[in-house]
């Protein structure tokens, strides 16, 4: 096989500057002209894969329950499992529970173990470990991230040899989904975040904030087979440029996060996979609602009005996304879709504007490259805001400072999510105490519905309820949702087992459980 062309010998200035069809012509001339074969048949064993992951830095964790950037993200999915998750459809699936059941009040729900799941030290998952887990994460003296959306948990206390209950101090009709979250996994009774053991499919070997980390596969894993590779290796790529040369020269097997802009030029190279899923993930402008000028309401209704939609879609996605309405959870039955879509209206910002007495604003906005497509958002944002006569100065920081300190105080920033329903997403970025509440939101009509509909039982009624807490959000919310992006990625030819996902997770959910190396690749 001839050897690969290794586009990285190019600066990386000019090989961003390149025209897309420049660049596929320098993939073209390497000689690989022919469609490399995907792997047949069944999963094959063994081999180590490599994954550039967009972000991180120094501040990057294994902590189970305080995930914060992709690279924290992909370790934790695949160190941990939580007792219910997402499968690649966004259905809730059982994991380390084998069910759960509500009580007829929705006070209490009860899981029940899966038999036969233990830790990476080979010791079995008990319900003291279970009940330890959620005691961590809601120590009122350190609270995880998980913890504000677990509120309403009283305790957790063992109900015989396999099973654990839940008792709420209020009826929760969706507590399962809250406990379907990748950042909920179960640890042992003595969990020691520096020497971390979960249920995931590989063990740690190594860890290096900011740069690498390398698993190996855990031979207690409870699913017959899994996981197919006997290394894993997570490097952290903060550049665009770096992580797409990195793929292309064949220093990784797969990539997260390819920028739009840039997928035809991937797909020019016959060795190269890309990987595209429809997904209810978000990348909003944050608007903090308790600091001027972002306190007046008109201001926001504004900016919402500022921005064309289909223009930014179609710039900074490639077209690779769906309009978005300043609402969020598209895949929840509740989702308020019959609220009129907004659209651009520079002349209704403008007196908008002038009434609020801000005729000639004046702001900035904070940006990073925290996920592909944020720092041209800003960019084609700025432009639009130009055209109502909103002066908009753009900083841009790199993605550790950006989650660093000052996180969540910026005025006017970004931000992104992952798919969610509505009510774990309200409780994760919508409410007074939630870990990620960027707009400082705090309306008491808003929350006193949400707790209503946490506590009702009745899909219909719920229903109702939700949809009368998105039209407040709609009407009078901190945060421009302007579009939900497809999740693009890319692997090697050789490589199997990665499908697409609806989470909005890249590359497959980060399971990579499911993948494996074709014999091609030797």
């Amino acid at each position: 096989m001839e050897e690969r062309c290794r586009p990285n010998s190019l600066s990386r200035r000019r090989f961003l500057s390149a025209s897309l069809a420049g660049a596929a012509l320098l993939l073209a001339g390497c000689g690989t002209t022919f469609a490399a074969p995907a792997p047949t048949g069944p999963p094959r064993r063994g081999g180590t894969l490599r994954v550039g992951v967009t972000g991180g830095g120094a501040a990057d964790t294994l902590d189970p329950h305080s995930p914060a950037t992709n690279p924290d993200i992909a370790r934790v999915i695949n160190l941990y499992e939580p007792l219910l998750i997402r499968d690649h459809d966004y259905r809730l699936q059982p994991v380390i529970a084998q069910s759960l059941t509500a009580s007829a009040d929705g006070r209490t729900w009860t899981a029940v173990l899966r038999d036969g799941v233990r830790f990476h030290d080979g010791r079995p998952v008990t319900p003291a470990d279970v009940v330890a887990t959620f005691k961590r994460i809601t120590d009122p003296k350190a609270p995880k991230s998980g913890a504000t959306s677990l509120s309403m948990l009283a305790e957790v206390v063992p109900a015989g040899d396999r099973a654990v209950e839940f008792r709420l101090s209020a009826p929760n009709a969706g507590f399962d989904d809250l406990l379907g979250q990748y950042s909920l996994g179960i640890v042992p009774a003595d969990f020691d975040p520096k020497k971390p053991i979960g249920t995931g499919p590989f063990k740690l070997s190594q860890f290096t904030p900011g740069l690498q980390s390398t698993f190996t596969r855990n031979e207690h894993y409870w699913r017959p087979g899994e996981p197919y590779v006997d290394e894993l290796v997570l490097i952290n790529f903060t550049e665009d440029d770096a992580r797409i040369n990195a793929l292309l020269s064949s220093q990784v097997d797969a990539i997260d996060q390819v920028p739009v802009a840039l997928v035809d030029v991937l797909r020019s190279d016959p060795r190269v996979r890309v990987l595209t899923a429809e997904t209810g993930s978000w990348l909003p402008f944050t608007m903090r609602v308790d600091r001027p000028p972002f306190d007046d309401v008109r201001v926001r209704q504004a900016l919402r009005l500022v921005v064309d939609r289909e223009q930014l879609i179609n710039q900074v996605l490639s077209g690779q996304g769906k309009l978005g309405n300043d609402l969020y959870a598209p895949f929840d039955p509740a989702y308020a879709s019959e609220l009129p879509q907004r659209k651009q209206d520079l002349d209704a910002a403008r007196k908008l504007l002038a009434e609020a007495g801000h005729p000639n604003l004046d702001i900035e906005l904070v940006t990073a490259p925290i996920q592909a497509g944020a720092v041209e958002a800003a960019q084609v944002f700025q432009q639009q805001a130009k055209q109502a006569g909103v002066t908009v100065r753009i900083r841009k920081l790199d993605t550790t400072t950006f989650y660093g300190d000052n996180y969540l105080s910026w005025d006017f920033a970004q931000d992104f999510w992952y798919t969610r329903n509505y009510l774990p997403q309200v409780a994760n970025g919508a409410l007074p105490k939630s870990p990620y509440n960027e707009t400082h939101w705090h309306d008491p009509e808003f929350a006193a519905l949400i707790d209503r509909a946490s506590r009702t039982m009745d899909t219909a009624e719920r229903t109702s309820l939700l949809k009368q807490a998105q039209k407040i959000e709609y009407e009078r919310g901190g945060l421009i949702v302007w579009a939900f992006e497809n999740r693009v990625d890319a692997h090697q030819f050789y490589v199997a087992g990665i499908v697409p996902d609806r989470t909005g997770i890249s590359l497959g959910g980060y399971q990579f459980r499911q993948a494996w190396i074709g014999k091609e690749a030797a």
